[in-house]
C-alpha cells in the first residue's frame, strides 16, 4: 500500500515539474496574434540613385530622409536615375535588432571589399578580416531592417 502511494506521489509530481522552468512559456500551440493598428505599424523607404560613378542605395525612416540620402550620396555626379519605394512593416519588427542586416564596406589601400552579414560584430571582425595588414581608407558599416 506505502509502495503504490509513493509511486503514485512520484508520478503526480513528475507531471507537475516536467513544465518547471524560470521563463514564463506559452503552453498553448496556437499561434499568437497581435493587433495590428495603425499605432503599430512603421513606413520605411527604400532609396536608389544611379551615377555616372556607380549605384547607391540604403534605407530611410523617411521620405525627406530618402531625397537627402540620394543628394548626399550623388553630390558632384550624374544622376542617370532615382527611385523610392516604401513598405510596411510592424514596429516590432524594425526595433528588433535580431531582424537587421548589416552592409559592411571597407576600402584600403591595395583595394575595396563588401559583403552582408547578420551582426555588427560579424561585420566589425569581416572588416579587420579583408583589412589585416592594410591601411584602411575608409570603413562603413549600415544597418537596414528586412522586410
Amino acid at each position: 500500500m506505502t509502495n503504490s502511494i509513493l509511486i503514485i506521489g512520484t508520478v503526480v509530481l513528475s507531471i507537475l515539474n516536467m513544465n518547471a522552468t524560470n521563463e514564463k512559456t506559452n503552453l498553448n500551440s496556437a499561434t499568437e496574434i497581435y493587433a495590428n493598428t495603425a499605432n503599430n505599424i512603421a513606413q520605411i523607404f527604400d532609396w536608389e540613385v544611379k551615377t555616372n560613378k556607380g549605384t547607391y542605395s540604403g534605407t530611410a525612416l523617411s521620405f525627406e530622409n530618402a531625397k537627402r540620402m540620394i543628394s548626399y550620396s550623388s553630390s558632384g555626379e550624374v544622376v542617370k536615375n532615382k527611385k523610392i519605394t516604401s513598405y510596411f512593416m510592424l514596429e516590432a519588427d524594425l526595433n528588433n535588432a535580431t531582424n537587421r542586416n548589416y552592409f559592411w564596406e571597407v576600402k584600403t589601400t591595395s583595394g575595396t571589399a563588401k559583403g552582408y552579414s547578420s551582426s555588427e560584430a560579424y561585420a566589425q571582425k569581416m572588416i579587420a578580416l579583408v583589412a589585416s595588414g592594410d591601411v584602411i581608407v575608409e570603413k562603413l558599416i549600415m544597418s537596414q531592417p528586412q522586410p
